[in-house]
């Protein structure tokens, strides 16, 4: 089912209709991709693990249209690749100050998301304790941030091939989400978003107490199989379902 929900293109997913829904998962797309692209993983997720079924998907696309990257190509915030690009060849110190800053836009980004989840929320009749938040790439980046900051912590973080951003403000609202399971992927052969970083925002979110499964694949900026058989289960298990 496709709707506005808090000013944003959403497209809702649930193969087992039921009222209330067994949980509620929201995933976000990457810069560049069409407000669609991660629909097809509610299907795929149902075919591995079928307690799925009455969880109800929800797909936001992002606020900002990129007529130069396609029809219907999104952005949550813009990136500059050339400065991104720069910085894979830049000193430990130089990625440190990067990190510290946040991305213009972002702020913008985190209150249409944090807007989202709470009309779902309430639509669904659900507590937060059955919300599962997540996305790739840069929709990974900004739920986590969102995951963050909530007033009530969700029952579970997603961050498929995502990256750590604003370092020193999530490290302190990391200590906030103590026992938060995250489930986390890269490919050891990412060519966007580089694996080592990957893994320091791994080591984050661990040293604040939350419980990271980290699923690590030979490959590049993508969600493979593993990865989903994978997010499944950690799924079924972080929802409570049978």
């Amino acid at each position: 089912m496709r709707s506005v929900i808090a000013g944003l293109d959403v497209v809702t997913l649930q193969q087992r209709t039921q009222v209330p829904p067994d949980g509620v998962v929201v995933l976000c797309h990457g810069f560049g991709a069409p407000g669609s692209d991660l629909v097809g993983l509610a299907e795929a997720l149902v075919e591995l693990e079928p307690a799925l079924a009455a969880v109800r998907f929800v797909f936001p696309g992002a606020p900002l249209h990129l007529s130069d990257f396609g029809a219907d190509s999104r952005a949550w915030w813009m990136i500059d690749f050339d400065v991104i690009a720069k910085l894979r060849t830049a000193s430990p110190d130089a990625l440190r100050d990067f990190r510290r800053v946040e991305p213009e836009g972002m702020a913008s980004a985190r209150r249409n998301l944090h807007a989202l989840v709470g009309e779902v929320m309430n639509t669904s009749g659900l507590s937060y304790s059955k919300l599962v938040l997540g996305g790739f790439s840069q929709g990974a980046m900004l739920t986590t941030d969102v995951a963050l900051r909530l007033e009530e912590a969700p029952a579970g973080l997603v961050v498929l091939s995502g990256t750590l951003l604003t370092e020193d403000v999530w490290r302190k609202k990391a200590t906030t989400r103590s026992g938060l399971p995250v489930f986390q992927s890269h490919g050891r052969f990412d060519e966007v978003l580089p694996f080592t970083a990957a893994r320091g925002l791994e080591r984050l979110l661990v040293e604040a107490g939350l419980s990271v499964e980290f699923s690590e694949f030979n490959g590049g900026h993508q969600i493979p199989l593993e990865v989903l058989r994978g997010l499944s289960g950690f799924l079924k298990r972080t929802l409570e379902l049978r």
